[in-house]
């Protein structure tokens, strides 16, 4: 691929496998305009960390994607779609796509139900249902690790920190995969229309959980949210709410899930460096890390022109959509030497853009890494010599946003 131009980021084959076109391009095209979609794209690691923190140029207000529109997509009224949507509460800019100084507020309100001493509080517990998790195959020698663990405990955690039994992390999953379906650029209209009544069924379940929680708060991450106050501001409103769980859903839900199998499988393809962790768990947490960046499940970000500007030499004219590629930036060989080998005890890797840069950096990147570290642990002291299992074919669906394997079967040995 010497020409740019000659491949789109967004064609289904390099969303799967994008890492030849990031490397063919990423020194020579750091930010170019991608044909077939109009938007522009930025592969560098250097540029991308300028460029969230220049908010007067780049806005997160990219709010219409998340409702199903593609990149460079003008708007289209649609009757059947607007039915299913005015049944619940309308999609607000929260979090992930608000700009300051309205982002301040609420990353003061969030904040606090996501601070490291509640975060730490759901140690044990997240080690309990780990060894659950584990007790199911360990005896098999064998498991289906997406379905049987990588889903399961982040799904787990995530349900009864919004008030949800166990028996709903089904129902979890389910709203969470129409979440990322309308991140990924790829839905039909019929699964537009599926992905749109299960938000409105989502809305509707948290509500009743909403209300619940006001009236008698919890020791959980709903009750924190819908209760917290802080510097005189507002609280949360319902739609505020639902649009700020409907985000970390994804974020500490799908991405978990993603990174979780990411890492086995690099676990199980480099035995050299799960032997590492297993003889000196102290490197663990740096591990975590090292999977983080090498997985990158959230492969980019959107961000929206406020005015015409500049990146790397290249004019950003306002309005244009930008995708910050996080995915490249954390295989940039300026940052990281060998950056496509995985390496547990690798210095920098804590530098990596997997949880974003600057004042949007996910929120819930703690509990993401908790969960993943105690999971490492587990494993370690638990399983050796894990494999892929013989024959297994690895895939990919492709997705602007994010990045994950939708089965990894695996072979171990019980210690």
């Amino acid at each position: 691929m010497n020409d740019v131009a000659a491949k789109s980021l967004f064609q289904p084959d390099i969303l799967v496998d994008p890492f030849e076109f990031y490397e063919d391009n990423r020194s020579k095209n750091p930010v170019f305009q991608d044909e077939a979609t109009g938007a522009y794209i930025v592969l560098d690691y250097d540029l991308i960390s300028e460029a969230v923190g220049r908010l007067d140029d780049f806005s997160n207000n990219f709010q219409a994607l998340l409702s199903g529109e593609k990149a460079g997509d003008a708007p289209v009224k649609d009757e059947e779609l607007d039915a299913i949507v005015e049944k619940g509460w309308p999609q607000v800019d929260t979090l992930l796509t608000a700009d300051q100084p309205r982002h301040t507020r609420f990353r003061k309100l969030v904040n606090l139900a996501f601070s490291m001493p509640k975060v730490n509080k759901l140690e044990d517990n997240m080690r309990e249902m780990s060894n659950e998790l584990i007790d199911t195959f360990i005896d098999k020698g064998e498991c289906e690790f997406v379905s049987e663990y990588a889903v399961p405990m982040p799904v787990r955690t995530i349900a009864g920190q919004l008030g949800l039994d166990r028996a709903d992390a089904g129902t979890i999953k389910r709203w969470t995969n129409a979440f990322v379906d309308r991140l990924s650029g790829m839905m039909t209209r019929e699964r537009q229309l599926e992905t749109a009544r299960e938000v409105v069924d989502y809305q509707h379940t948290l509500k009743a959980n909403m209300d619940d929680r006001r009236k008698q708060p919890q020791q959980d991450i709903l009750s924190d949210l819908v209760n917290a106050q802080v510097d005189g501001e507002r609280p949360l409103d319902d739609a505020e709410s639902l649009s700020i769980v409907q985000q970390l859903m994804v974020a500490g839900n799908e991405t978990t899930t993603a990174a979780l199998a990411e890492g086995m499988r690099l676990f199980a393809t480099n035995p050299d460096q799960y032997k590492k962790i297993q003889e000196d768990p102290s490197l663990i947490p740096n591990a975590v890390e090292e999977v983080l960046r090498m997985s990158s499940g959230s492969s980019g970000i959107w961000r929206v022109m406020h005015r015409d500007a500049e990146l790397g030499g290249v004019k950003l004219p306002k309005g244009a959509m930008v995708m910050m590629r996080y995915h490249a930036a954390n295989r940039d060989p300026k940052q990281f030497e060998n950056p496509n080998e995985f390496q547990v005890d690798r210095k920098n890797a804590r530098t990596h853009l997997a949880f974003g840069k600057g004042i949007h950096m996910c929120v819930g990147n703690m509990l993401s890494r908790k969960e993943m570290t105690v999971s490492f642990q587990q494993f370690a002291e638990r399983i050796d010599n894990w494999q892929v299992a013989d024959g297994a074919e690895l895939s990919y669906p492709p997705n602007m946003m994010l990045r994950g394997l939708t089965s990894l079967p695996l072979t171990f040995n019980k210690k």
